[in-house]
């Protein structure tokens, strides 16, 4: 091969190292959080990737109380004193993501954010 052609072959190997590195550091750099919020307003803040024992939350507020249950790698809410518990039905929500758990009566919603990309 010419000299031309080995600096062409080791520039794009270059490249496509640069590439994989990236896509190893994105997926290891940021955690899943999820986030629970209450009319809107943030109530706290979780990331599932660091979570290594279970435990519960108990949200209470003007419109009523959720329980959130959270475990390494899932979060979801297993108990309300609202009317229907549809965000107890609603299961588990984990690191790969989902529909939302939302409770309509009490303005509660737990929604997953990846943490690991720059928008």
């Amino acid at each position: 091969m010419k000299k031309k052609s080995w600096i062409w072959v080791l520039v794009f190997a270059v490249i496509v190292l640069a590439g994989v590195a990236a896509t190893v550091g994105i997926a290891r750099g940021g955690g899943v959080v999820a986030v629970i919020t209450v009319d809107g307003q943030v109530v706290e803040r979780i990331d599932l990737t660091k979570v290594r024992e279970s435990r519960d939350i108990v949200i209470e507020t003007a419109y009523g109380s959720n329980t959130v249950h959270v475990e390494p790698g899932a979060i979801s809410v297993t108990e309300a004193d609202c009317p229907d518990h549809i965000c107890v039905l609603m299961g588990r929500l984990t690191t790969d993501g989902g529909m939302p758990i939302i409770c309509m009566p009490h303005r509660l919603m737990i929604e997953i954010e990846d943490d690991g990309l720059d928008g």
